[in-house]
C-alpha cells in the first residue's frame, strides 16, 4: 500500500511542473515572459509543497499502521484520487488566478475543492487507524477526538480558502500556502502527546 501510495503522490507531484513553460522565441523577452506567468510559478510552489506535505504525512501515518485491511485500502484509494487531481486543480487555478471576474474565483473554488476532498480523504484515513489494533503506537481514547481534530485542522481552512477564493483568487492562494505552513511544523499524530 504504501509503495502503491507514494507512485501515485510521486506522479502527481511531477505532473506540477508540466505548466511550467514559457513561449519561447518571439513572444517578447524572456523576463517579460517569465513577468507574465508569475501565478503559474507561485502555483506550482504552493501545490509542490502542499504535494510534498502529503507525502511526509502520509508516511509518518503509514508507517504507524499495525494491519491493513480492504476498508483501509479503499479509504487510502479515495485519498489518492484527490492527490492525484491536484496538478490538474493547480493548472486551472494558475491559467485564471489574475483574470478579472467569475472565472478566477470558480477555478480556486475547484482547487480548493480537490484540496478539501484530499483533507477530507486523509481526516477519515486517520479515524480508520484510531480502531482497536491498528496502529503500533494507539492513542488513549480519551485523545482521539483532540489528536483527530488537530490533524485535520487543514480542511477547515481549505473551506475558508474556498470561501476567499470568491473575493480575491489571489489572497485564498495566500491561504493554501498559510495551511502548508501549517503542516510542515504540525507535527505527526504518533508524537502527540497523549495525556489520559
Amino acid at each position: 500500500m504504501e509503495a502503491f501510495s507514494d507512485g501515485v503522490i510521486a506522479v502527481a507531484i511531477t505532473l506540477l511542473a508540466l505548466n511550467l513553460a514559457v513561449d519561447g522565441p518571439h513572444h517578447g523577452s524572456l523576463a517579460h515572459q517569465l513577468g507574465q506567468r508569475w501565478p503559474v510559478f507561485v502555483a506550482y510552489l504552493v501545490s509542490f509543497f502542499t504535494v510534498g506535505i502529503i507525502w511526509v504525512n502520509h508516511h509518518a501515518l503509514v508507517e504507524d499502521i499495525a494491519r491493513v485491511d480492504r476498508t483501509m485500502l479503499f479509504i487510502n484509494l479515495g485519498l489518492l484520487c484527490f492527490i492525484v487531481a491536484i496538478p490538474f486543480g493547480t493548472a486551472l487555478m494558475a491559467t485564471y488566478l489574475t483574470v478579472p471576474g467569475f472565472d478566477a474565483s470558480l477555478a480556486m473554488a475547484i482547487y480548493c475543492a480537490i484540496l478539501e476532498g484530499m483533507s477530507l480523504g486523509f481526516g477519515v484515513l486517520f479515524w480508520w487507524t484510531l480502531g482497536d489494533g491498528r496502529r503500533h503506537n494507539p492513542i488513549p481514547p480519551g485523545n482521539r477526538w483532540r489528536v483527530w481534530v488537530r490533524f485535520t485542522m487543514g480542511g477547515a481552512g481549505y473551506v475558508l480558502a474556498l470561501a476567499v477564493g470568491f473575493l480575491s483568487a489571489p489572497l485564498a492562494l495566500a491561504v493554501v500556502g498559510l495551511i502548508a505552513v501549517y503542516y510542515i511544523f504540525e507535527r505527526t499524530p504518533s508524537a502527540y502527546p497523549t495525556r489520559q
